[in-house]
């Protein structure tokens, strides 16, 4: 019998994956992000939901189930730190928008069109895409929550599936001073976040655009008062500015619970506020890119100090793809210095930001961001079995593995997911999920769809999804070919 063959017929069977029976991952590349690093042919061993042992050729309990990690890439489960998922309903609908017309679709035309069924299904949806991608906790910033209605619709969804899930609690169609400081919201965070949770936790998710009365005060003010972390788009070019991290400075709502997404064309004296009082940043660098919230921020925040994470941002947009994510995130961050390089006739000779920098913004950064560095984020023994293989034995970009955080941000892919552990319960194994089907959530986001479609009524529909076009000016080329060219003439033997 083969190598292969043995492996395979020692692998264990999805069914026998229980609570009580430990497992362990074995000979896999480990990569810790702490201490000790990379572990070549490691082992790591999950009893109950609990990291127990990391190292090589560890000793386990009779009975403990092994997956074969040979040839395959270990690391803790991404994080996602900024996506609105109840959008993952209308995937792809705005793929051509630019960031106004995602602003009109959504908070001056159709907003009112979702209902709580609608939140409910987009959430369905991406949760399972969460897991099923390797992203074991998600930060969902649901701000279409018009009333709790709609936020125990969320709430559900999440619920579940067995994600580790942060419920960013928002509303972009009431201002966040109000709503935040109703006795209906008030009773909905004792309702269902009254005990700690680690599997569901709750932040507010609101914007300061910098209005004069700074009237977001009353927010953070309920955010301090339920003990909540608060994330908050900034430096979203005309929209979030300098102005609004001014007043949340001056008031002194800046502080390490605070989470700023994108904050991509912000000043000096922003970034140098959010460094020195601990906050950190999300980067969603497909979106920043895109649509036009400023350069993706990885490249100022390396110049200031500040703490960063990746987010995937919404899916009426982008994929939820965290290595497309990483790798989108590394290679902007080297197109800024290299441009920066050549405005003063320089060359870039070493890349500054590396794979393994980005490796560990997509996992311990992100749990960072939400407060959890010391529950996931790292496979460390003691903290949470929050898992990731990659591992793919049909993938010629899965052989040979030399640099394994190169191999994760610029080979691997989602095909290449092998086993998802969250929590210590296996959700995938060998490339298939466990007892979460497709079909039922499908047919929820399809009744979704039918219902928003015909509320907007075709036409609309249409023009929502092909936003028009203004006409583009032709450059004038003084080097075009004119029929009375004496070059032309010879050519042509004219005479």
């Amino acid at each position: 019998m083969s190598a292969a063959d043995a492996a395979s017929a020692r692998a264990p069977r999805p069914d026998e994956f229980t609570a009580d029976r430990p497992f362990v991952f074995r000979n896999a590349t480990v990569i810790t992000v702490d201490s000790p690093g990379v572990i070549e042919g490691g082992d790591v061993l999950v009893r109950g939901d609990t990291i127990e042992a990391v190292g090589p050729s560890l000793e386990v309990p009779e009975g403990t189930l092994e997956i074969d990690g040979s040839g395959g890439i270990l690391t803790p489960g991404f994080v996602d730190t900024h996506r609105h998922m109840w959008q993952t309903a209308l995937r792809g609908y705005g793929g051509d928008w630019a960031l106004s017309q995602y602003f009109v679709f959504y908070y001056l035309q159709w907003g009112e069109v979702f209902r709580p069924e609608d939140v409910y299904a987009g959430n369905l949806l991406s949760a399972l895409e969460s897991v099923d991608t390797g992203v074991t906790t998600t930060l969902d910033w649901s701000h279409g929550l018009r009333n709790p209605d709609y936020g125990e619709a969320a709430l559900q969804a999440l619920r579940e599936i067995p994600g580790r899930f942060v419920l960013a609690y928002g509303n972009y169609l009431a201002g966040p001073w109000e709503w935040s400081n109703t006795p209906e919201f008030r009773k909905f965070v004792s309702d269902n976040f009254s005990s700690p949770d680690d599997m569901m936790r709750l932040q507010l998710a609101f914007d300061v655009p910098g209005s004069a009365e700074f009237p977001e005060r009353a927010a953070f003010e309920a955010a301090r008062e339920l003990g909540l972390r608060v994330t908050t788009h900034a430096g979203v070019w005309g929209a979030t500015t300098d102005t609004a991290i001014t007043q949340m400075y001056d008031a002194g709502f800046m502080t390490p619970e605070i989470t700023y997404v994108h904050a991509a064309s912000l000043n000096e004296q922003s970034y140098q506020k959010i460094a020195a009082t601990g906050g950190t940043i999300s980067i969603a660098t497909e979106s920043e890119q895109s649509a036009g919230q400023g350069y993706p921020s990885s490249w100022v925040a390396r110049r200031y100090g500040i703490p960063t994470s990746i987010s995937m941002d919404t899916s009426v947009w982008w994929s939820a793809d965290f290595f497309s994510a990483m790798r989108a995130t590394l290679s902007a961050d080297r197109s800024r210095d290299h441009l920066e390089a050549h405005a003063v006739n320089e060359t870039i000779v070493a890349n500054r930001l590396r794979a393994e920098d980005v490796v560990r913004m997509a996992t311990m950064g992100g749990a960072k961001a939400l407060g959890m560095e010391d529950v996931i984020g790292s496979i460390t023994p003691g903290k949470k079995a929050d898992l990731l293989l990659i591992k793919n034995d049909d993938s010629p970009a899965m052989t040979p593995i030399l640099h394994p955080y190169a191999h994760v941000v610029y080979q691997a892919g989602t095909a290449d997911v092998h086993t998802v552990v969250v929590n210590g319960r296996v959700v995938k194994y060998a490339g298939k999920r466990i007892g979460l089907e497709l079909a039922p959530i499908a047919d929820k986001v399809a009744a979704s769809v039918e219902y928003v479609r015909s509320k907007l009524g075709e036409q609309a529909w249409d023009e929502g999804m092909h936003p028009e076009l203004p006409p583009a000016e032709q450059i004038e080329n003084p080097y075009t070919y004119t029929e009375g060219d004496a070059h032309v003439t010879a050519a042509t033997g004219d005479r």
